[in-house]
């Protein structure tokens, strides 16, 4: 794979650290990264926002997490920590579902917190986390329809934090779900330029990994 779509692939790409030991530096580091390789965005933890977008200055957007990583917060305190997060500079937002609510059949409810939550958004792109790998088909479908009726932007895959990550399997579940009105992220586990070319190519319109675009500057000598 040449590098002309190596960038393609990067462009795709939200440059993700969610880790809870990251530091100041880190996320400075980050930025910088997702500068000179063109991503979409840079995803940071709330606690990140103020200074991730004090650091890229308008440049690229940030995205954050809310009721991360496990999705069973309230529905007031998501919508408070996505309202928190616009304030602090979040331009996307990526909400993990009530994953027990999924389990239970609880469809009309999810909808409604998807629902405040893309409310509290104020326009901005709401990406929705169902953490796929532990839903059965059935649920996930469910899913998809839960997502697509409550407004959101996208469906995406999996925390990262989970039992599993993103598959072409899922990417591709999701798509013949979906169709064009609800974009797909995926993510977690994404380690190498071949694996997030298949899930673009099985439908996914954004990536979150923490790796892609660090691998390209080691590739090319230029990491920072």
């Amino acid at each position: 794979m040449d590098n002309v779509e190596k960038k393609w692939i990067l462009s795709h790409v939200d440059h993700t650290l969610l880790k809870p030991e990251c530091t100041a530096a880190q996320i400075e580091a980050l930025c910088g990264q997702a500068v000179q390789c063109g991503c979409a965005s840079v995803c940071v933890p709330p606690s990140r926002v103020a200074a991730a977008a004090a650091c890229l200055k308008g440049g690229l957007p940030v995205c954050t997490v809310i009721g991360f990583p496990n999705g069973c917060m309230t529905t007031p305190v998501k919508v408070f920590e996505t309202e928190n997060a616009i304030e602090n500079g979040a331009a996307e937002i990526d909400m993990v579902a009530d994953i027990g609510w999924m389990k239970e059949g609880r469809w009309a409810q999810v909808e409604e917190e998807i629902r405040r939550v893309k409310a509290a958004c104020g326009g901005r792109i709401l990406k929705v986390i169902v953490e796929a790998c532990l839903l059965n088909q059935e649920e996930k479908k469910a899913a998809c329809r839960a997502v697509a009726a409550a407004g959101a932007d996208y469906i995406k895959t999996s925390t990262g934090f989970s039992t599993g990550g993103a598959t072409a399997e899922d990417v591709a579940l999701f798509k013949s779900q979906l169709g064009d009105g609800v974009k797909i992220k995926a993510a977690g586990g994404i380690s190498d330029f071949q694996a997030a070319r298949e899930l673009l190519h099985c439908g996914a319109d954004r990536l979150g990994t923490s790796r892609l675009a660090r691998l390209f500057l080691e590739e090319s000598g230029a990491e920072r």
